[in-house]
């Protein structure tokens, strides 16, 4: 089984989600391509959408070597293992996070054109992305969001590795996969057509889902 893009992966993953008592749920996608499958979950259970930033910390010199990730509200997410068998310091560390911290500034601030996070508090949050590989960046962002007082976070994905949803598990209050092959390599093997999401399909999705629901007349983000 594939999935034929990621519209297709949010409607049957809005399946899943539908037969869930939800209270007052709130969508948050990874961008960027988490938020094309969120916006068809989003519709699905009538609830705003909006997203949730986080970054990948590349290593000095290896960029595409994940050693954590952080997220809005001071989510973060290191690999111990990792910075010692590289040798890193706690200042090598900070350097990266302060990096990746404007980065992921300037990213809040294109995608919600200066807007506030939903009131999270006592509600419940569906965290969405497009797959799982490592899930280092779910992770930071589950941290991250805890700080907000949700009711509960269901993390809501179409495909991830199963060594990750275990360990996701124990983070999240639930955590809700349409796949989970033995056979997991990458999260785009299982979709026909992966094609990166871009900047300006993210912003048109919200704002698009943004019109929808206040002309629905629900919250929107």
């Amino acid at each position: 089984m594939r999935f034929r893009d990621r519209t297709d992966a949010g409607r049957q993953l809005a399946r899943l989600l539908t037969e869930r008592d939800l209270h007052e749920p709130v969508v948050l996608a990874l961008p960027r391509g988490g938020v094309p499958v969120a916006a068809e979950v989003a519709s699905a259970l009538a609830a705003p959408l909006e997203v949730f930033v986080a970054r990948k910390l590349g290593a000095p010199g290896q960029p595409e070597l994940g050693i954590g990730a952080i997220a809005e509200c001071d989510g973060l997410v290191v690999d111990r293992h990792a910075l010692d068998a590289l040798g890193l310091s706690d200042d090598d560390v900070a350097a990266l996070i302060g990096r990746e911290r404007e980065e992921l500034e300037r990213r809040v601030q294109h995608y919600r054109s200066g807007r506030d996070l939903p009131d999270l508090k006592g509600r419940d949050i569906v965290l969405v992305d497009d797959g799982l590989a490592t899930g280092v960046t779910a992770g930071a962002a589950l941290h991250g969001l805890r700080g907000h007082r949700p009711r509960t976070i269901v993390l809501a994905v179409p495909a991830c590795a199963p060594a990750t949803m275990d360990r996701l598990s124990t983070e999240a209050d639930d955590v809700v996969c349409a796949l989970t092959p033995q056979d997991f390599a990458a999260v785009g093997q299982w979709y026909e057509n992966f094609d990166q999401t871009t900047d300006g399909e993210v912003v048109e999705i919200l704002r698009r889902m943004s019109a929808a629901g206040a002309a629905g007349g629900r919250g929107t983000p």
